[in-house]
């Protein structure tokens, strides 16, 4: 058996799902070279209904290390490219 992963619970000030999203998306641009932090599990939650979470990218397996870097619940293929539609 594995050692259980641990998550960082980072609280922010954002009250808007459009804005905590951006501050994902941020977050994963300019860290995402960070090979500790899991931005494909990114899930969002209201700081007083952590239970109830909103997945952010699909993170769909493409064999090896890739996955999809597409929201979750995106039309079409999946694709581990950078693109407008990613963020």
């Amino acid at each position: 058996m594995s050692a259980p992963r641990w998550i960082i619970h980072l609280p922010t000030t954002l009250t808007s799902l459009d804005e905590v999203t951006a501050l994902a998306v941020a977050l994963r641009d300019s860290l995402g070279h960070v090979t500790a932090i899991d931005f494909g599990e990114t899930t969002l939650s209201e700081e007083d209904r952590q239970f109830l979470r909103t997945r952010i990218w699909c993170d769909a397996p493409h064999g090896g290390p890739d996955r999809c870097r597409l929201p979750n619940d995106h039309d079409g293929p999946c694709t581990t490219a950078d693109s407008p539609a990613s963020s």
